[in-house]
């Protein structure tokens, strides 16, 4: 299949020439002086993508490109009940908070990757159970029970709180 027939989807880089011939506004969300918000349709696939761009000025550069204004862009896939759901329920599209599924964002070498938000979260998951884990074993600790049942139960206790970690029953 040819890379200009390919869903986005399918693509771990898409350059940004074939994002802007393929792409068509469907709707205007919003835009002001800084973002834009509109739902875009891939004219080859019939994919449709929440499209948001947003310009940024670079008041901490130094030099001749200080204050020089860039524009980024982001592309989130969205499923005919996304669509909907923007379009008729007022349901939130607005970045970051709507956009915890991996979207293409834009880059300085022309092309658009995917980016994954949902890695901020697991890493939040780990630290929470690490936490727990922490506050158990100074439990223990302070019990001052080390026998071989109490250690069982503190490890028994341990297990089902960890995320991704295979039980005994598994």
């Amino acid at each position: 299949m040819i890379e200009q027939e390919q869903s986005f989807k399918a693509m771990k880089l898409v350059q940004a020439d074939a994002i802007q011939v393929r792409l068509e506004r469907v709707r205007l969300l919003k835009e002001d002086a800084l973002e834009l918000y509109e739902i875009a349709k891939d004219r080859l696939t019939g994919e449709h993508y929440l499209h948001y761009a947003y310009v940024h000025r670079n008041l901490a550069a130094v030099g001749p490109g200080a204050g020089a204004e860039e524009s980024f862009h982001y592309l989130m896939p969205l499923d005919s009940d996304d669509v909907l759901g923007i379009l008729f329920s007022d349901e939130p599209y607005e970045y970051p908070a709507a956009w915890d599924r991996p979207y293409l964002r834009n880059g300085p070498e022309g092309a658009y990757v995917w980016f994954d938000p949902g890695y901020a979260r697991d890493e939040e998951e780990s630290e929470a159970a690490g936490q727990d884990i922490i506050r158990q074993l100074q439990a223990f600790k302070s019990a001052g029970d080390l026998s071989e049942e109490a250690v069982r139960r503190l490890l028994e206790g341990i297990r089902p709180n960890r995320p991704g970690n295979p039980t005994d029953a598994d």
